[in-house]
């Protein structure tokens, strides 16, 4: 079976480096989508052979919607400029494409998070994403993004004879190199959520604002053993208590000043 390999990308030269040797020996083609980047990440995807797209962001869904449909293979696995594929991994997607499973039309893979030198093997985990399927559902709409951006989902039809099946082994995220970093990151996808959500018709309230963080807390720490990672889950269960506080913030921002409608005139 032929795969291919797609991803969506812009100024990632410090980690796509990682993401192309780790699907060498596994793609048929890489295909890039580049939405403008100004550093070394095209020479890069170039020097690989990568099929480079130069495309116009359109959001996390969309775009990433039109590299699926850039593939041209008969298997289409999705990473971001950021993931790379662990060994284990590797030799699942191996087996899985020398004998598939009939009845398989999609697989999912198990994203962990690196931060300072290992793995986060407890906050955020599992976490599970869809980003094997064919190429002939995602042409007949029957596989596509969906999701809030920034929050995309790869979304497969299921039903008789349609399953999905989950792939032994890491896909690896480099998403930030220190909390400094991550922190920055989710001001910007609290942004674009409460943007997304708002469009959508939801509105933020108080309580909300008040209940939503230390129990974004809260999960991470107890339901997740985050305290496992040691100090690494903690900053992170706290990082994410930090972006539900924002997203919830902008959220409720963006709803009273729509209720109160435009502001006064200036004096």
């Amino acid at each position: 079976m032929t795969l291919s390999v797609v991803i969506v990308c812009r100024d990632n030269e410090a980690t796509i480096g990682r993401t192309l040797a780790s699907v060498a020996s596994l793609a048929t083609e890489i295909v890039a989508l580049d939405s403008g980047s100004a550093d070394g990440t095209i020479p890069l995807l170039e020097r690989e052979g990568a099929r480079v797209e130069r495309v116009q962001w359109q959001g996390h869904v969309a775009t990433k919607q039109l590299a699926l449909r850039a593939a041209s293979c008969e298997w289409v696995l999705s990473i971001d400029s950021d993931e790379s594929v662990e060994p284990d991994l590797a030799e699942s997607l191996r087996a899985f494409l020398a004998s598939p499973d009939p009845g398989a039309v999609a697989a999912r893979v198990n994203r962990k998070v690196w931060f300072a030198g290992r793995f986060l093997e407890h906050a955020w985990q599992p976490e599970w994403r869809l980003r094997l399927v064919r190429r002939d559902d995602a042409e007949a709409g029957r596989a596509k993004w969906g999701g809030v951006n920034p929050h995309d989902k790869l979304e497969v039809e299921t039903g008789p004879g349609r399953g999905v099946v989950d792939l032994a082994g890491t896909l690896r995220h480099d998403s930030f190199t220190d909390m400094a970093d991550h922190l920055a990151n989710q001001v910007r996808h609290a942004r674009v959520a409460a943007e997304s959500l708002h469009a959508l018709g939801r509105r933020g309230s108080v309580w909300r604002l008040a209940t939503s963080p230390p129990a974004a807390f809260l999960k991470q720490v107890v339901l997740k053993a985050a305290w496992r990672d040691g100090w690494r889950g903690w900053a992170a269960a706290g990082s994410t208590a930090a972006s539900t506080l924002m997203k919830h913030i902008l959220l409720l921002e963006r709803s009273g000043r729509a209720s109160e409608g435009p502001p006064p005139p200036r004096a």
